[in-house]
């Protein structure tokens, strides 16, 4: 193998098993028999699919879920956009810093929150509600309401998505509304919104798709609500409580939602390649005008307050009031003579310690793996020249739309029925270093993609000229100048394997491969709310020095909409 080789090598080391892994999902929908049985392949997986009353339930929610989700992330991350890069805001640093930030907070710790607030039979603000005026109308178990939990999650993801497009616009436009007396409001209807609609519109595909596919929020608030979407009902076929797996019907399902991700990312596609038509930076002529807000710099820090007591200091805060109680009760005089450190003495450590272990090391192997696959990918796309590299980046942007949990189905299926006598994955943390790792691969590329285009081949080609091999040219070139880079998309990495739920809740078997997440999870699905609440504080104190390093390293860059 010589050294030119060695990129397409690294890259088909992991895009080789993401399509293995598809296939397999797409192979499960027709596979009918169980371990040491005779196989037989069979269509009634898909009859059951679209006969069954209970499946269009399923997708009738999951899509009210994704869109509620589109239209609550949205709400609170364009005008936020805006604020931050079109307006003389004062504090905006602190804003940008604060909903970079959030987006590394797990939407499980919020979603606990919010069912101690909003509950029907234990919310605080539906009690207050009840005793105020005889009436709790608020009801978070229901599709509307897990929406809104998951789109204020994911408010912070769709703000660094079209962020970068109210940076980069051009304001002549704007200045010429106003001088034909269009008010501040109009300007943005008819002006500023319009021009980053491309964006817009590909964050809330973006964001539709990471709604199809969620699961940390159904999970918490819906499924003992007995509401199912498709990664929970997806769950339920690999985990049920009084039958064996149905890995057909899950096959199935996951089949159907590779279609749909397949029709989402071909809508995506359509909507960058007509973003030209909204382009109006010149270059030449470009000079940013901030937008002067005067006194109503107020009204929009009482709006970015609103957003942040709703999406993290509220939920956080009953969190911690939960976790000092015995059972749950709202704050009063007499709950405060009841807290006691009871739930934290009561928690699992040794599981804990386990725990945080294999977490320790998924944060530290994951990342690392794809640092190393993607540098190569990354290489092959932009450097390679190669006609057929698109497959490479294909491949890599269908990880985006893709539910991370078909992943875990089809390698659940693979370690049990495939590869059994060959590796003993099932049960092990391997298999969920391999899955993690695929499911990061897609992020990482994007941030070095972006990056390695800025360097110029010119300092490669001396290089060659100079007689070093590929091999030298990364370590003594690429790698120097690509570090910035390369330690925020590890940075970043780490900490969304620490916070990676989806995937365990398929992949984890025992206490072998048990994650932090997971114990919270079991704890929390054992009906032990308030101890649940307690193991959430703690695992969010394991994760708090590496929050604090990304954000020392990480804040001088800002994170741009490369998704």
């Amino acid at each position: 193998m010589n050294g030119r080789s060695l990129p397409f090598a690294v890259g088909a080391l992991a895009l080789v098993p993401v399509i293995g892994l598809l296939l397999i999902a797409v192979w499960m929908s027709f596979w009918e028999g169980g371990p040491g049985e005779p196989v037989t392949y069979t269509l009634k997986h898909y009859q059951k699919l679209f006969s069954d009353p209970f499946t269009y339930g399923s997708i009738f929610n999951t899509v009210g879920f994704a869109l509620t989700t589109v239209l609550v992330s949205l709400a609170f991350a364009v005008p936020i956009a805006w604020l931050v890069e079109r307006t003389d805001l004062p504090g905006k640093e602190i804003v940008f810093t604060l909903m970079t930030v959030s987006t590394l907070v797990p939407t499980f710790f919020t979603a606990m929150g919010w069912v101690f607030m909003l509950h029907p039979r234990i919310g605080v603000l539906n009690k207050l509600l009840y005793d105020w005026i005889g009436w709790g109308p608020l009801n978070i178990a229901s599709i509307g309401g897990m929406g809104w939990v998951e789109g204020l999650g994911l408010s912070s993801l769709a703000f660094i998505m079209v962020v970068a497009a109210y940076r980069a616009m051009d304001p002549s436009l704007e200045e010429v509304a106003r001088v034909h007396g269009l008010g501040l409001l109009r300007t943005l209807r008819h002006v500023t919104i319009p021009l980053t609609f491309p964006s817009i519109v590909a964050a809330a595909i973006y964001i539709f798709t990471i709604g199809l596919a969620a699961f940390e929020v159904p999970a918490i608030i819906g499924l003992s609500n007995k509401i199912f979407t498709f990664a929970t009902f997806v769950f339920y076929q690999m985990q049920p409580l009084e039958d064996l797996p149905n890995y057909g019907l899950a096959g199935a399902v996951s089949t159907l939602m590779v279609a749909i991700a397949l029709l989402l990312s071909w809508g995506y596609f359509r909507v960058l390649g007509d973003s030209r038509r909204y382009a109006v930076v010149t270059g030449r002529g470009y000079r940013p005008k901030l937008v002067e807000l005067g006194r109503r710099w107020i009204a929009a820090w009482i709006f970015l307050g609103f957003f942040f007591l709703l999406a993290k200091v509220l939920p956080l805060t009953l969190l911690v009031w939960a976790s000092l109680l015995s059972y749950f009760q709202p704050p009063s005089w007499e709950a405060l003579h009841r807290i006691s450190l009871t739930n934290f003495y009561g928690l699992p450590w040794a599981l804990l310690a386990r725990g945080a272990q294999n977490t320790l090391i998924l944060m530290l192997v994951v990342p690392t793996l794809a640092v190393v696959i993607c540098l190569g990918i990354s290489w092959v796309v932009v450097r390679s020249g190669k006609r057929w590299r698109f497959v490479f980046d294909a491949v890599v942007f269908l990880l985006h739309a893709v539910p991370n949990i078909i992943l875990a189905i089809a390698a659940v299926f693979a370690a049990l029925f495939l590869l059994k006598d060959v590796v003993p994955l099932y049960g092990s943390l391997t298999i969920l270093i391999v899955v993690y790792t695929l499911s990061r691969i897609s992020f990482a590329t994007r941030i070095i993609n972006n990056s390695l285009a800025q360097i110029h081949p010119e300092l490669e080609e001396a290089a060659y000229a100079g007689g070093l091999s590929l091999l030298r040219v990364f370590q003594k070139i690429l790698i120097p100048l690509l570090k910035p880079s390369l330690l925020y998309a590890w940075l970043w990495m780490a900490l969304l394997s620490y916070r990676e739920l989806t995937l365990a809740s398929v992949l984890v078997t025992g206490q072998n491969n048990v994650t932090l997440p997971m114990i919270v999870w079991g704890i929390w699905l054992g009906g032990s709310l308030n101890q649940a609440a307690a193991a959430n504080l703690v695992t969010l104190a394991f994760i708090l020095p590496v929050v604090v390093l990304y954000w020392t390293l990480g804040r001088e860059r800002r994170p741009e909409a490369q998704l």
